[in-house]
């Protein structure tokens, strides 16, 4: 079968490789439609601890048919149409992944659009469930133009609270104001957003992170869930000290955190919000295969709006 691997220059080839084999509790799915995100990028740097090394496979999610089953494994997903969250391996014709981490895909979506949830509709759905964003709240959305971003925006639209994003464009904030912003922020100014807030949800981190622990009102709950910023200093969490008399809360949220049922049940008030009209998937653009490279540097370059997607035929 075809896959993508990262050679150790950090460069990536398509290749011919060997289809894999379910091992015991995991499944095969031959994939209709293939994730690209910010982890992906970090992969190929090497800054990613979990990524094998050079010579793998990169990829955390994809939508495909479940073709076999291996030992132990329940034999119910065999020929069901599913999300799956493989460690790696993921930009593939085919991947395994272990059956407690293979969710059913809703009837009649489209691939690229379930896949374009995925990863990013888990983190921004697990942020705001675990910060407990309530109706009537302020939500503050950094990095809102992103795959987690314009997610984290209509859930938290869909949770009843008033959304804020920070964007980098007036084009991308009317696009979020679409999806549930009443405010935009521009990124790209040097003002901080002039309100204070119950929740943040920060996929962005980077030196700014501090300043924007400041804008939490008293009990506010900060989830820290992507550092496309990169690092924050340590001074970025003085405000937690500065401001203790206030109660806030600072959360980091990865998916490796999660059990399973954690996860499913996520997926579960994912889907019932898609089924309802209250969350589409936001689409940036599918590319095939191989051109994997050029779909890590459009992530990379943070000029996607939504997801970018891979087509492995």
């Amino acid at each position: 079968m075809k896959a993508v691997i990262v050679r150790s220059s950090g460069d990536l080839a398509v290749a011919d490789v060997p289809e894999p084999v379910p091992g015991p509790g995991q499944v095969l799915v031959d994939v209709d439609a293939i994730g690209v995100g910010y982890v992906d990028v970090m992969a190929r740097r090497g800054e990613y601890a979990y990524f094998p090394g050079a010579g793998s496979v990169p990829g955390l999610e994809v939508v495909g048919r479940v073709t076999a089953v291996g030992p132990n494994a329940p034999e119910a997903p065999a020929g069901r149409r599913v999300l799956a969250l493989p460690a790696f391996g993921g930009y593939a014709e085919k991947v395994v992944a272990d059956a407690d981490r293979v969710f059913p895909a809703p009837p009649g979506a489209d691939a690229a659009d379930v896949v374009t949830l995925g990863v990013n509709a888990l983190v921004a759905e697990g942020a705001l469930h675990r910060a407990g964003a309530a109706a009537g709240e302020r939500v503050l959305v950094r990095g809102a133009g992103g795959g987690i971003g314009v997610l984290a925006t209509q859930i938290a639209h869909a949770r009843g609270a008033e959304v804020t994003v920070v964007t980098s464009s007036p084009a991308r904030g009317e696009r979020l104001r679409a999806l549930g912003a009443a405010r935009v922020v521009d990124r790209t100014g040097s003002a901080l957003p002039g309100e204070t807030y119950d929740v943040v949800v920060d996929t962005v981190a980077g030196p700014d992170l501090g300043k924007h622990l400041e804008l939490l009102r008293p009990n506010g709950r900060y989830v820290l869930c992507g550092a496309a910023g990169g690092s924050p200093g340590p001074e970025a969490f003085a405000p937690l000290l500065s401001h203790f008399h206030a109660s806030p809360t600072l959360y980091a949220l990865s998916l490796n955190s999660l059990s399973p049922e954690d996860l499913r049940s996520s997926w579960e008030r994912i889907v019932t919000l898609l089924a309802d009209g209250r969350l589409s998937a936001v689409l940036d653009r599918r590319l095939p295969l191989t051109e994997a490279d050029a779909a890590l540097r459009l992530v990379e370059s943070g000029k996607p709006f939504g997801k970018v997607v891979l087509s492995p035929r």
